[in-house]
């Protein structure tokens, strides 16, 4: 599934490597992980995107290839800190209705609250 697929579309789009960190606010949102393709890897929330960014970047998971591709971008929309869980489930469940699965990066669909 591509990240264009996705209501609402995260539009912030930045690279997902150590230079593009300034780049990645301090706000709360949803972010997506994609490969060159704009494929989506994973789909995660923070209430602090910035720091979620860098703790991505530090994480051999996230940063080697899969079998999908290797992780590129990083999507991201800021957004209400309280609706975060919906949009992020609401995110997974396009993404599983389509695959029949998670993203490959993700390992647990989100609670919601």
């Amino acid at each position: 599934m591509k990240v264009e697929e996705l209501v609402p579309i995260p539009k912030i789009k930045v690279h997902f490597k150590l230079s593009s960190f300034k780049s990645v606010p301090k706000d709360a949102g949803c972010y997506v992980l994609t490969a060159f393709d704009n494929d989506i890897s994973y789909i995660g929330l923070s209430d602090n995107l910035f720091n979620r960014f860098q703790q991505h970047l530090d994480n051999s998971e996230k940063t080697n290839p899969t079998k999908e591709g290797k992780v590129i971008y990083f999507y991201f929309a800021i957004y209400d800190i309280k609706n975060l869980p919906k949009l992020e489930r609401t995110w997974l469940n396009q993404f599983s209705s389509k695959h029949g699965r998670l993203p490959v990066l993700n390992k647990i669909y989100s609670p919601v609250g």
